[in-house]
């Protein structure tokens, strides 16, 4: 294990997140909020649990790894998805200061027998909250939940915030047959509220057969979709009409709903028959509500996004370590001719620390 001090030593002093030194530069703080990591060693589930289709790893020697279930490729990862000295190394080099981690969605299990997924959603948050110890300044973990068992997915969330420190969860855009308005769900929005934790969702298990089966559709047009279908869930089942304190960030820029957040809102209006059943209030109401990562790579798309949402809503988000992500941490904002330096320092970091509830002061270089 490499030394902290020589690994970030390339790093630029840290500043105020609103723009003010506390170095010999005006760099702000910059904090990536959509990060995944995994343990560097997994059980091996089928075993454990008698039955499959959960993530196996198979280790290459060579800094790699490949990601399978039931003996199928899912996907191949480097070293960076679980060693947090080589995150370290990669944050130096694009002068990320903070990663807020969570789990890759593959590991949510909401399919899984509830007891099963409520062991593993412990071992994997365990993981985290390891790391974030280690490194302190560097890492802030969001918790994974057995959702789909509502009275397990509470007990985890109370031990996590309450013996482990977390300061948020990260959910799926889904929970089986579940949208994100189930009845079922309350408990679980009511805790969140009452322990004050952020909820950042992102999307997982899209469509992928037939016309979706080609040219990445379920990443590239799916996710998206799903992101959409969870936050109009959440407004046209009244769930933010009912959690007034319910802080909700969408990964992926929300998806396709601040583009679409006219249409459905003109569907509101002329089928409440449809659209209103469940919500009194308009859906453009809660612009100002709703959070959202900054990952759209687009100069375009960023500013009719912050336009939308608002300047103090967005937050940069990258989807580290994956090659769909922004593989420069908050270049975009950054290089973003329209924004000025004090809205760039709340987009880079100011927000997240809000949104989170961070202790600025702790990720400040001499605390």
């Amino acid at each position: 294990m490499e030394n902290l001090d020589e690994i970030t030593a390339a790093l630029p002093p840290i500043t105020s997140c609103c723009g003010g030194e506390t170095g010999s530069t005006s760099k702000p703080l910059r904090i990536d909020i959509h990060t995944h990591i995994m343990p560097a060693r997994l059980p091996d589930l089928k075993q454990k649990y008698g039955y499959g289709g959960w993530i196996s790893v198979q280790n290459n020697g060579d800094g790699k790894a490949k990601m399978m279930i039931d003996g199928k490729p899912f996907r191949d990862v480097e070293c960076n998805c679980w060693q947090p000295e080589e995150r370290i190394k990669e944050m130096a080099a694009t002068s990320v200061d903070v990663q807020i981690i969570s789990t890759i969605p593959v590991f949510f299990n909401y399919w899984a027998e509830p007891e099963h997924c409520a062991d593993l959603a412990r071992y994997l948050n365990d993981n985290i909250a390891q790391t974030c110890s280690l490194y302190p300044k560097k890492f802030v973990g969001l918790a994974t939940l057995p959702m789909q068992s509502p009275e397990l997915a509470v007990a985890e969330l109370k031990r996590c915030v309450q013996e482990l420190g977390y300061k948020g969860i990260q959910i799926g855009s889904h929970i089986n047959s579940w949208n994100l308005d189930a009845p079922e769900l309350e408990p679980i929005w009511t805790a969140c509220e009452e322990l004050d934790v952020g909820v950042f969702v992102h999307p997982w298990d899209m469509d992928n057969k037939g016309r979706m089966e080609k040219y990445w559709f379920p990443w590239l047009v799916g996710m998206p979709c799903e992101t959409t279908v969870a936050i109009g869930s959440l407004i046209f089942g009244g769930v933010l009409e009912r959690h007034p304190k319910l802080r909700i960030c969408l990964a992926h820029g929300g998806g396709s709903f601040p583009y679409t957040i006219g249409r459905i809102e003109h569907g509101y209006q002329v089928r409440p028959d449809l659209c209103a059943t469940s919500c009194k209030e308009n859906p453009l109401s809660y612009l100002g509500r709703i959070w959202t990562d900054s990952l759209v790579h687009d100069e375009d798309a960023l500013m009719l996004l912050i336009k939308k949402m608002g300047v103090d809503k967005v937050m940069c988000g990258s989807d580290y370590p994956f090659p769909l992500g922004e593989h420069e941490p908050g270049k975009l904002i950054e290089e973003c001719k329209s924004l000025s330096d004090e809205d760039k320092a709340k987009l880079l970091g100011g927000n997240a620390i809000k949104f989170f509830r961070m202790d600025e002061t702790l990720y400040a270089k001499d605390a």
